[in-house]
């Protein structure tokens, strides 16, 4: 999925096939030009990943699932030129002069899923 403002502010999160043996699941953020890349190596078996995005005023929060039912956050982050309206997605591309078959289902818009939260209990000495 992506969020895509312009060239030099959006944020996306995807799976990347690399080879037999692993993928990796991964979120890349720019803001003002400036990106940052997350991350993390899945298992090559796994062939379909359903993404969630949920946004708090400029606040983002990605999530994945395999299952579309018990989702795990991928990242939260700020878009800081996010401030009204938003473009936002589906994608598939195919670098390196390679090419794949790539089929989206069930996209769907909600109320917000990214639940507020109290913050960390304190600790206790």
């Amino acid at each position: 999925m992506v969020l895509y403002l312009d060239s030099e502010n959006w944020l996306k999160g995807s799976i990347e096939y690399e080879n037999d043996e692993f993928q990796h699941l991964g979120s890349v953020v720019t803001n003002h030009g400036y990106s940052d890349w997350a991350t993390t190596e899945i298992d090559a078996g796994i062939q379909s990943m359903w993404y969630r995005l949920s946004r708090r005023e400029d606040d983002y929060c990605i999530e994945c699932s395999e299952d579309g039912i018990k989702f795990k956050q991928m990242r939260i982050c700020h878009i800081y030129e996010a401030k009204d309206e938003i473009q936002f997605g589906i994608y598939a591309c195919s670098p390196e002069n390679s090419s794949f078959k790539a089929i989206f289902t069930n996209m769907e818009i909600t109320e917000c899923k990214w639940l507020p939260h109290d913050g960390q209990a304190p600790d206790i000495e």
